[in-house]
């Protein structure tokens, strides 16, 4: 990055990860032109944001009234309107954070039209990693990823082929000192207190289950074709290790950092240059001064086993354990479902699925529909009790 700026669309911009994303471009603001900024259903927000950082297009899953005189803005609609984003060239890159599987097809127009991605959409390559890394390839397309975890490892690697061992860290969630039993009748508010990061509600429920770090570790795979044999998860309450590597020669590089979403997000957009950000000189070892690992309770957190089994089947596996945990957690999040049913539904989707080897696009989006069909059938008919 030179003293151009760099042209970026934000996919989600009125979401958790695309205000923070904001945030960084506002501090950053003579180093990024915003090309486009898009939302669900927030218009409120979404012209707020307009008003301010003045895009050329905004994009939105409401009627294109609610959004007139937004800064003069071009207006798009709906998922046709994200990818016309992603296909405009001007972008230098895009951050995809959407949450679900709206962020795929975009993602994919813009590795096919040679576009960077700054990735902080799990279905992404959960549900078609195998797909969308090979074309990003072939494109020559950096994704670079904004999870912390994914973004640590990406900073520790020098030569991937010298990597022994990925080690991605957990904090453990709000239950990780609770027993099964507690678990099992927790509140919907008990599991959205996570003690460390604030986050939207679907993915702070993964993190109560644990679930989120198994839909990390089926990323991992993808992003660093690493064998799931040597993808290792650790519990680390405090949130300042946000993973590490092995090299083969024993040496372990770990990336450290406060819990905060900036520093991830400004590494992503602005790769592969680093500089002074919002939480820029924040750290102190002598005032962070514990630092605590431990294994992960399997038994316990039974999410972890699903997602290895399913990456280790592969194909149509991960799309099944993505769709059925996503409805899953809609449930509990209406009270329909207690926590614990969250692995009681998943384990029996997969159990119920025939995994297709090497689905595409269209199948993938098929099993999906089909997934959540028949999840939310069982869950309404109570057909998942053991």
């Amino acid at each position: 990055m030179d003293n151009k700026k760099r042209k970026i669309s934000i996919l989600g911009s009125t979401g958790s990860i695309g205000r923070q994303s904001l945030e960084v471009i506002e501090k950053l603001h003579d180093r990024f032109e915003i090309v486009a900024l898009t939302a669900g259903s927030n218009t409120e927000l979404l012209r707020e944001q307009a008003e301010r950082f003045k895009p050329k297009y905004i994009c939105s899953n409401s009627s294109p009234e609610s959004l007139k005189g937004s800064h003069n803005a071009k207006i798009l609609q709906g998922n046709e309107g994200l990818e016309e984003i992603c296909s405009n060239r001007e972008n230098d890159i895009i951050l995809v954070a959407v949450s679900g599987k709206i962020g795929l097809k975009p993602t994919l127009k813009a590795i096919e039209n040679g576009i960077d991605i700054a990735l902080a959409n799990k279905e992404t390559l959960v549900m078609a990693g195998d797909i969308v890394m090979k074309k990003a390839k072939e494109a020559n397309v950096n994704i670079i990823p904004v999870d912390s975890e994914h973004c640590a490892i990406h900073q520790c690697i020098k030569d991937i082929s010298q990597v022994e061992k990925l080690i991605i860290t957990a904090s453990g969630g709000p239950f990780l000192n609770k027993t099964v039993e507690e678990m099992k009748s927790a509140t919907v508010s008990q599991a959205l207190a996570h003690p460390r990061w604030n986050m939207g509600q679907k993915i702070t429920i993964d993190s109560a289950t644990l679930m989120n770090k198994g839909l990390e570790i089926i990323e991992a795979h993808h992003l660093f074709n690493m064998p799931y044999e040597k993808t290792d998860v650790v519990i680390h309450p405090q949130s300042i290790v946000h993973s590490a590597i092995e090299y083969v020669d024993g040496s372990v590089i770990a990336q450290l950092g406060l819990p905060s979403m900036h520093i991830p997000i400004q590494y992503a957009i602005c790769y592969p240059q680093r500089f002074e950000g919002i939480k820029s000189k924040s750290f102190s070892f002598s005032e962070i001064a514990r630092l605590d690992f431990e294994k992960p309770d399997f038994d316990k957190f039974p999410a972890l086993n699903l997602a290895y089994n399913a990456g280790k089947t592969g194909g149509s596996a991960t799309v099944c354990l993505n769709a059925a945990n996503e409805e899953a957690v809609f449930a509990f999040l209406k009270d329909e479902i207690k926590l614990y049913d969250i692995y009681e539904i998943t384990e029996k989707m997969m159990e119920k699925h025939t995994p297709v080897k090497s689905p595409s696009i269209d199948e993938i989006f098929e099993i999906d529909n089909e997934i959540r069909l028949l999840t939310r059938e069982n869950i309404k008919q109570r057909n998942f009790i053991k």
